[in-house]
């Protein structure tokens, strides 16, 4: 009878596992999509499942039928949620900026000065101070006079006795030298009324040249450098100065050749400056300006 027993459980056991097989293989109703996501979660109703099992054992006598076994699946919530990932993204369109018309303006923000402004003072009205020194032609000056005027280009005849000193009015070189006085007056050859004379180009840039002179110093040759009140020979009548006072041409000109004795004469009147350097003022020559000197 124990053996019966024994048995009579374990087949019990296996039908009703075997129910249990059948009834969870049933298919769960299909779940219809809804139209609208929705991201609450979901409760899906599942059906109660009976299963009835009942085994008759091969023994007639002294066994009961085997008990009826109920196996219920209850109902079971299951849980479904939507992430924002799984609903559907709307794209929003971008829109190109409108081009600007060629012909329209774009206005611009005034600027705004932030810092004081700088003041420019006003230009002034004396000339500007000379970086170069100049002294007076004829050493000592104040026995030299000379007039307002030259009598047909710009120049000055600086009247002195003769053998009075003349210097260099400012440091420079030696541009050119007449050693002799070759001036006929059969023939008054322009370029040699001169007689003895010198010709200086200053550290300014300018020319300045001396003629009628009596003799000229030692050392006084093309190419020499000279400084500022250095003898360059002494006040005399030669070349067409003969029949004259003793004097001494002095002209102011631009550079140009050494033998353009045209320009070399004198192209700027130099009586304002005779006057700025007899008075201590170191005035620099302007020959670009127009200072008349011809009477």
């Amino acid at each position: 009878m124990r053996s019966i027993t024994f048995f009579g459980k374990w087949i019990m056991i296996v039908l009703l596992l075997q129910g249990c097989m059948q009834a969870t293989s049933t298919p769960a109703p299909s779940i219809q999509p809804m139209d609208t996501p929705t991201s609450s979660p979901t409760t899906l109703a599942t059906p109660v499942v009976t299963a009835t099992l009942q085994a008759q054992l091969p023994i007639a006598t002294g066994i009961r039928p085997a008990a009826t076994a109920t196996l219920e699946i209850l109902p079971t919530t299951i849980q479904a949620t939507f992430t924002p990932e799984m609903l559907p993204t709307i794209i929003q369109p971008t829109l190109a900026p409108s081009p600007i018309p060629s012909n329209t303006s774009i206005p611009v923000s005034p600027i705004v000065a932030t810092e004081t402004p700088t003041l420019v003072p006003p230009l002034s009205t004396e000339p500007p101070a000379s970086t170069f020194e100049y002294v007076f032609p004829i050493q000592p000056a104040n026995g030299a006079t000379f007039g307002s005027c030259h009598h047909d280009y710009p120049a000055s005849d600086i009247f002195a006795p003769f053998g009075t000193a003349f210097v260099a009015v400012t440091s420079g070189v030696i541009d050119f030298v007449s050693y002799r006085d070759e001036w006929d007056a059969t023939n008054d050859d322009p370029a040699l009324r001169g007689g003895l004379s010198i010709a200086l180009i200053g550290d300014d840039g300018i020319r300045y040249y001396g003629s009628h002179l009596s003799g000229i110093a030692d050392g006084i040759t093309v190419g020499n450098r000279v400084e500022i009140g250095q003898v360059l020979g002494w006040v005399g009548q030669s070349g067409n100065a003969r029949s004259t006072p003793a004097h001494l041409h002095f002209g102011i000109s631009y550079p140009s050749r050494p033998d353009d004795w045209q320009i070399r004469r004198g192209t700027l009147n130099p009586v304002p400056y005779l006057n700025d350097w007899r008075n201590g003022r170191h005035t620099t020559p302007d020959p670009s300006q127009n200072l008349g000197g011809a009477c």
